[in-house]
């Protein structure tokens, strides 16, 4: 019996980019990485585990801020190289700059303006 983590294409690092959607609205929350460690823990503990570059290490979404992403669904795309993790995003806050989604500019007339409010100011997140 085949392992379900060898059915996805990994890239050369051994990463998959990770997309977070809320469940209930639809909207595109995130993305990030995974490597096989992160997305096993993510379908054992049903929250998200993500690699993080930057820090070389796991990632437990809200493991600082408590802004933990409950795993709704996951599906992988055609060519089985994306994942889309369905969520429910404790707190409301997905990104670290405190507003919903980290998708909050939008271009406009040659610029990128920011579009959604901030929530919760990052300083009384991380503190």
């Amino acid at each position: 019996m085949s392992d379900w983590l060898d059915e996805i294409k990994w890239d050369a690092d051994g990463l998959v980019p990770a997309i977070a959607q809320d469940a209930d609205s639809g909207r595109v929350l995130m993305f990030a990485w995974m490597n096989r460690e992160s997305l096993r823990l993510s379908a054992e503990e049903g929250r998200a585990v993500y690699w993080s570059r930057s820090r070389g290490k796991l990632w437990r979404k809200g493991e600082a801020s408590g802004h933990v992403q409950k795993i709704k669904e996951m599906r992988l795309d055609c060519d089985a190289d994306v994942v889309l993790l369905s969520i429910e995003q404790v707190g409301g806050i997905a990104c670290h700059t405190g507003r919903e989604s980290c998708f909050y500019r939008r271009f406009k007339d040659g610029h990128w303006v920011a579009v959604d409010a901030v929530l919760k100011n990052p300083d009384e997140i991380y503190s």
